[in-house]
């Protein structure tokens, strides 16, 4: 899996491609609690290039919203594929996610 990192803003954004699963999440997981370890934590995760997602990950994901919202700060997913977007259906977990189709969108959020 890749992992781009940049921040606008004062949000920090990954950028994420390939496979996210049990392999990959270690990774994804110490970058959220490095970014969320400094308020406000905003992050913003980019799923565009994501096709799976597995239970470990979303796992990761859900615990760096809780990190984040313990540091006033919150983090949002965008640019959900469809494959991907079933399984956060099927764990009902787009209604946990504030979910946006493109990246600018999410970042103006936290502007609001």
């Amino acid at each position: 899996m890749e992992l781009k990192l940049r921040s606008a803003n004062n949000v920090q954004i990954l950028e994420l491609a390939g496979r996210f699963d049990t392999y990959t999440a270690g990774e994804v997981r110490q970058w959220i609690e490095e970014a969320a370890a400094k308020e406000p934590a905003n992050i913003v995760v980019n799923l565009q290039g994501v096709d799976f997602v597995d239970s470990t990950a979303l796992a990761t994901l859900v615990q760096g919203v809780k990190n984040c919202r313990q540091l006033n700060g919150d983090l949002r997913l965008c640019g959900v594929q469809q494959s991907v977007r079933m399984v956060f259906e099927l764990t009902r977990l787009d209604r946990f996610f504030e979910v946006y189709s493109q990246e600018t969108e999410a970042v103006k959020a936290f502007a609001n």
